[in-house]
């Protein structure tokens, strides 16, 4: 969730933490194998977001948060 002024909120459920992390996923019963979804992530939620996501091999990178991505 991108903020007002501009600040990227964590994915996970209840943290309300800038995030600093890209978490690039896709679904492929659901999407198409070029879409990438992302979620991102505070330092403190990457490692259990990553988990979910490669626990269902949704998971495709993790990279560092680009300025003015946002979720998909």
């Amino acid at each position: 969730m991108t903020e007002p002024e501009g600040r990227v909120v964590c994915s996970s459920r209840g943290c309300r933490a800038t995030s600093t992390w890209a978490l690039v996923w896709n679904n492929p019963r659901l999407h198409t194998p070029d879409r990438e979804k992302v979620w991102t992530a505070c330092n403190e939620h990457r490692t259990t977001l990553s988990e979910y996501l490669a626990l269902r091999s949704f998971l495709i990178r993790v990279e560092p948060l680009e300025r003015g991505e946002e979720q998909s």
